[in-house]
């Protein structure tokens, strides 16, 4: 590395006289190597919150969405909080991706597929709420606009949950799209 030429300006970031591979190895040290016992602890107490959050969506499939203080004068709670957070999340994520789209910059390509990927995710995760809120997600398929044999058994096109079923089919989609778009030339 002594070879390189280092600029006056900045002061250099490896020091010594490491070759290559003595900077491959620290880099990957912390991947490569064993956890330590603030990564199992930090893991631990992320487990432990993901087990309790999904204990809490079991015992509210089953109880009931009343655990969530719903009545005949609070039509949402808690679901529609989390609905909204996870659109907004999604659309920070289309956001970040436009922008550097529309300005053209030729490094965006590694952001935007992070950036599409946290808004599938986040879409994906929104539309769990409005399938917990039906109270019985099991019969989820009733909200699509399914051909039947009763003729006139059809979806109520005024329901908010229906609209909330076309709103994240599509930007589900639209965002699909954008991610396998930004991947082809990965593929190539």
């Amino acid at each position: 590395m002594s070879s390189h030429y280092e600029a006056p300006i900045r002061k250099p970031l490896v020091v010594g006289s490491k070759s290559y591979h003595d900077v491959t190895v620290d880099v990957a040290r912390p991947v490569e190597g064993r956890a330590n016992k603030l990564w199992w602890t930090v893991f631990s107490i992320a487990l432990a919150a993901f087990l309790w959050g999904l204990g809490c969506m079991i015992y509210t499939v089953t109880t009931g969405i009343g655990t969530w203080g719903l009545n005949k004068t609070v039509g949402w709670a808690w679901d529609i909080t989390n609905f909204v957070w996870w659109v907004g999340i999604g659309h920070a994520g289309t956001l970040i991706s436009a922008v550097l789209l529309l300005f053209r910059q030729k490094w965006r390509m590694a952001i935007n597929r992070s950036a599409e990927a946290m808004t599938i995710f986040s879409v994906m995760q929104a539309g769990l709420f409005p399938i917990i809120h039906m109270g019985r997600p099991w019969l989820g398929y009733w909200v699509l606009p399914i051909p039947n044999q009763f003729g006139s058994l059809w979806v109520n096109f005024n329901s908010p949950l229906l609209w909330d079923v076309f709103a994240i089919s599509t930007y589900l989609s639209v965002s699909l799209v954008f991610w396998w778009t930004g991947l082809l030339p990965d593929f190539a």
